[in-house]
């Protein structure tokens, strides 16, 4: 690490946490967002800033002009460009040391699991279930830990979910059916900071996971009122019935 990273990155070295082992980690480390919207725009930018070394992008979006409101990664000049390669021009002038890898189709099969056993941690910020419940799988096939977050109207959610810790549960073991929800973001709305109260801890969890530190939301579901401005935590529990993670070890 060279005199002008030691200063990029002093604040989060002075961090007894982190200090100078933990930075050099960070920069060795691999981590796949998917979807660069409200959520995945804040996670992407902070990871970059922080100095992960890899970033694997992967939305198959163009960016709209109802998107701006929120999703802070892309600008007016990027109306009706790819959203991943939207976000790659942000994300290097944010932090030129940041390799950022676009995949601008949909991660499906094999290809999906391939890519999430490569990545050390992967960021759930899709915004339908068939994405979730697939990356979920990935992760329980691959033993990758998966940071999940949700948001719409004035409410969001977050988990951290690690197959094979302690009897962790898996996304499925939340939700058991696959059926996409009648209600969206497109339908009810969202305020404009929400997601980024949600992405931007996406991107925390995902540091502590990287570094191995702190206590990550593991087996609990993080509810956010943002209208109160209350947290609420429910307990979750591993479904031993699972059709995804129950019964064998899904380990790598």
């Amino acid at each position: 690490m060279d005199d002008l990273q030691l200063l990029r990155y002093s604040r989060q070295i002075l961090l007894p946490q982190i200090d100078l082992e933990g930075q050099e980690k960070l920069s060795r480390s691999r981590v796949l967002i998917v979807g660069l919207g409200g959520l995945g725009s804040p996670a992407a930018m902070y990871l970059a800033a922080a100095g992960v070394g890899e970033l694997v992008l992967n939305d198959y979006d163009t960016v709209d002009l109802t998107n701006l409101q929120r999703q802070i990664i892309h600008g007016t000049d990027n109306l009706s460009e790819r959203k991943v390669h939207s976000a790659r021009k942000t994300v290097v002038r944010l932090n030129p040391a940041t390799r950022v890898v676009p995949i601008d189709r949909r991660l499906e099969g094999p290809e999906l699991d391939h890519t999430v056993a490569e990545m050390d941690v992967v960021l759930d910020c899709s915004d339908n279930f068939a994405t979730r419940f697939a990356l979920n799988r990935a992760c329980v096939k691959t033993g990758k830990p998966l940071v999940s977050g949700a948001v719409i109207r004035f409410e969001g959610q977050l988990a951290v979910f690690e197959p094979g810790r302690n009897d962790s549960p898996c996304y499925n073991c939340l939700y058991a059916t696959q059926e996409e929800l009648a209600e969206g973001c497109a339908q009810t709305g969202v305020v404009a900071p929400l997601p980024g109260v949600v992405g931007s801890l996406q991107a925390l969890e995902a540091i502590k996971l990287l570094l191995g530190i702190g206590a990550p939301s593991y087996g609990r579901l993080l509810l956010f009122d943002g209208l109160r401005l209350e947290w609420n935590s429910i307990a979750l529990r591993k479904n031993p019935h699972c059709p995804t993670c129950g019964g064998a070890d899904h380990g790598p």
